[in-house]
């Protein structure tokens, strides 16, 4: 049975989506502040409030993303582009605006927690200074661990698999995110950018614009 975590300061709202989600199969835990969240149990997923009485949501996300792979689902009012592209570059893996539909919730938990436990394992890859291995999620620059969100480790993996070569829009938003719907193509687009910050100079992602992205080697460079 899944383990969800939900961080959720509205009580009325958070014991009727308990209910929802246990009715759904899920072994849930319900923190009414950031200081509950950050001292509960490991779980599977986290569904993430933003506007908590003692710290911001964004905050938590930081955290919580910094202390491993947890899938995280930000559930929130705030709205905006800039809204959402912060919160997935705080980690977050989805982000859904409130009011929400119980279908659509448990629809994108289930993306998430297929992403954060692949089905099948490729070998170790390699690409000039990178070492990325599928089976343990894991990424070394130069011998060095880089800790990458369960998205952003999905997304390199499946670059990686065909390196050189253009990896259509499509392919990786059905691949990585479970949908072919163009609306998640911002997502793509942040993810990306976050994951060029990481690798640094070590690799490229080069756009092909109106296409895809394609994992070179190589130093400096690979931009819009």
């Amino acid at each position: 049975m899944p383990r969800a975590l939900l961080v959720e300061d509205d009580r009325r709202f958070a014991a009727a989506l308990v209910k929802a989600l246990e009715r759904c199969g899920y072994d849930v835990e319900h923190a009414a502040d950031a200081a509950s969240a950050l001292a509960a149990p490991p779980c599977d997923i986290v569904l993430l409030d933003l506007g908590l009485p003692d710290l911001d949501g964004l905050e938590v996300c930081r955290r919580l993303r910094d202390r491993g792979e947890v899938g995280i689902i930000v559930l929130t009012a705030r709205s905006t582009e800039r809204d959402r592209v912060t919160g997935l570059r705080a980690g977050a893996d989805d982000y859904l605006v409130k009011p929400f539909g119980m279908a659509e919730l448990q629809a994108r938990m289930e993306a998430v927690l297929r992403r954060a436990r692949p089905r099948h394992h490729d070998g170790v890859r390699a690409l000039g200074r990178l070492l990325v291995d599928p089976a343990a999620r894991t990424l070394t620059l130069d011998g060095a661990p880089v800790r990458l969100t369960p998205k952003e480790f999905t997304l390199l993996a499946r670059l990686i698999r065909e390196p050189g070569a253009v990896v259509e829009r499509e392919t990786l938003l059905r691949e990585v995110w479970g949908t072919s719907w163009q609306g998640r193509s911002r997502t793509l687009d942040v993810h990306v950018s976050t994951l060029r910050a990481k690798l640094g100079d070590a690799a490229r992602i080069e756009t092909a614009h109106g296409v895809g992205y394609r994992l070179a080697a190589g130093a400096a460079g690979g931009g819009d």
